[in-house]
């Protein structure tokens, strides 16, 4: 389901329950200095992530001061954030003259710790080759190093390498629970281009063997997946970021299948084996 951009008003785009991906939440916040949000998610538990500016947070009671340093834009720096227990009472307040804030969620009763993670704590993975236009960078928030701290959240930024080229290759989708194989992930994205004005292509496929569809991606444009494979690609020119959300069943480990007719190319990328490892 393809979300284009539009003012939410600090109201979710995908919510609790959502009849498509219930598995995850996700809401975008825009905030001017000393401005205040409030939230609370019961049955989720949910990342704040500064997509630009700096907060500071009070999760029931608990203090996080000075949460982001990126300024203009994603690319401006490295990315923080606050994980917050599953309907955990929250409160953000701009730090900066302005700030945009995701808050990435995935459905999980149990209640845990609240901690923040800080621009060292990110786990960076970087794969692929020019020659074979995958060349990309992960940027994992909520990744293997918190596993142990989280039930199925997963929160990460992936950004193309250069100018153009495809992400999320080959085809490969997690909507069946049925390990060893795959495992249910539900999965939200939200796009950014630099320049702003650049573009790229969803595609997503149902079966293989049969068309699929294409959506059109701007900058801003909202992604959610529930079922098939769906790789995605950047326009020659173009620098592609999307902010990634995984909310699994029955584990927080996401288990890929590859599409039969293209799993093959896994051994023609570099690196690709890496980074299917490191979404724990």
């Amino acid at each position: 389901m393809h979300i284009p951009p539009f003012d939410n008003n600090n109201s979710p785009l995908v919510d609790a329950g959502d009849s498509r991906v219930p598995l995850t939440y996700f809401n975008i916040v825009k905030l001017g200095r000393d401005q205040a949000f409030e939230y609370s998610v019961p049955g989720y538990e949910t990342c704040i992530v500064p997509a630009t500016g700096t907060v500071s947070a009070k999760v029931e009671g608990v203090s996080f001061p000075d949460v982001g340093r990126r300024g203009q834009d994603v690319w401006d720096g490295e990315p923080e954030g606050i994980y917050v227990p599953s309907g955990a009472k929250t409160e953000f307040v701009c730090e900066s003259e302005t700030a945009e804030v995701f808050v990435a969620g995935a459905k999980y009763d149990e209640v845990l710790t609240p901690f923040a993670i800080r621009a060292e704590d990110i786990d960076l993975v970087q794969y692929g080759s020019d020659d074979t236009k995958t060349h990309r960078k992960i940027k994992h928030i909520l990744g293997q190093k918190q596993h142990d701290k989280v039930g199925r959240l997963l929160v990460s930024e992936l950004y193309t390498v250069g100018a153009g080229g495809w992400s999320g290759f080959p085809p490969h989708k997690h909507d069946s629970d049925r390990l060893p194989d795959e495992t249910r992930h539900d999965e939200v994205y939200n796009f950014r281009f630099r320049p702003a004005h650049g573009f790229g292509m969803q595609l997503l496929q149902a079966e293989d063997g049969k068309p699929g569809e294409a959506f059109h991606l701007v900058d801003g444009s909202t992604f959610a997946i529930d079922k098939g494979y769906h790789p995605c690609v950047a326009a020659p020119g173009y620098e592609m970021y999307y902010f990634t959300i995984l909310g699994g069943l029955s584990q927080r480990s996401l288990v890929q299948y590859f599409q039969p007719t293209h799993a093959y190319q896994i051994e023609t990328i570099p690196g690709i084996k890496d980074m299917i490892a490191k979404f724990k």
